[in-house]
């Protein structure tokens, strides 16, 4: 028998757990549960609970594992982030509708990267010309460098005008359309309509083998340098772009490839 002191109880945080060096450690200690199935349900969007109840143990579980055919990640939101949204506020004169079409472009885009990693090297993405397209703009605007991470998907949005041409240059190379679109640095609302638009476009076309959930996690804490009021307009804004996308956007495929999952 083990002395206390000689036990391995893990880390208090889960987030240590996406280390590659303590997730074998993880794989013994999780319990899988029903919760564990009954979060990966269509219907389920929002994870809530206490601080320490396990929210980010689960999330950090389907992203070390695939779990039933689904392929999860994670993606922190910090300090940096917030304040982005509220130097686009102060600049672009935003208001909460304007949140949520930002949060659906991060999330799309992570989202698409996501795909890109689990079923890329199985060539099925190949087939569907308008996901290819959608590559081709990701590769050309971050140099085949993208991180997916919220602060560079928030550097596409905030590059509207340059994103937004990005995707009319190659949808007129894949053959779409030939009309020519102009864009403008002060039609931001405009510019963001039209980059979703083209990755709802890209991403009903996807038959997956696999299911895909993000969780966008950190939400709970409030960095001491951001207003409350800012803070609240940024997770109102997350939260109905979860809702809607979930709700609305997906519910309408022929068949449900992405979910996305927003907890705190």
């Amino acid at each position: 028998m083990l002395k206390i002191t000689d036990l391995d109880l893990g880390f208090s945080d889960a987030e240590n757990y996406k280390r590659r060096e303590n997730k074998g450690l993880f794989q013994r200690l999780f319990v899988q549960n029903e919760y564990l199935d009954d979060l990966l349900k269509p219907h389920v969007t929002f994870l809530i609970g206490e601080k320490g109840t396990g929210k980010t143990a689960y999330a950090t579980f389907i992203s070390n594992t695939e779990y039933k055919n689904h392929n999860g990640s994670i993606r922190f939101i910090r300090e940096t982030e917030y304040q982005k949204f509220i130097s686009m506020k102060a600049e672009r004169n935003l208001d909460l509708s304007d949140y949520t079409n930002i949060w659906k472009v991060i999330i799309y885009l992570l989202i698409s990267q996501q795909i890109r990693d689990t079923e890329g090297k199985t060539g099925i993405l190949s087939k569907f010309f308008r996901f290819r397209e959608l590559e081709n703009v990701i590769d050309e605007y971050y140099s085949n460098a993208f991180s997916p991470e919220i602060i560079n998907a928030l550097n596409f949005v905030e590059s509207s005008k340059l994103a937004a041409e990005l995707f009319a240059k190659h949808v007129n190379i894949g053959g779409e359309t030939s009309k020519q679109v102009s864009f403008s640095e002060a039609r931001f609302q405009t510019n963001l309509m039209y980059i979703q638009k083209n990755f709802e476009n890209a991403l009903s076309d996807l038959k997956l083998k696999k299911n895909q959930v993000l969780f966008i996690d950190g939400i709970d804490i409030r960095p001491a340098k951001i207003p409350f009021e800012d803070y609240l307009d940024c997770i109102k804004g997350l939260a109905n772009a979860v809702w809607s996308i979930n709700n609305i956007y997906l519910l309408q495929l022929k068949t449900q490839t992405v979910a996305c999952v927003q907890f705190y």
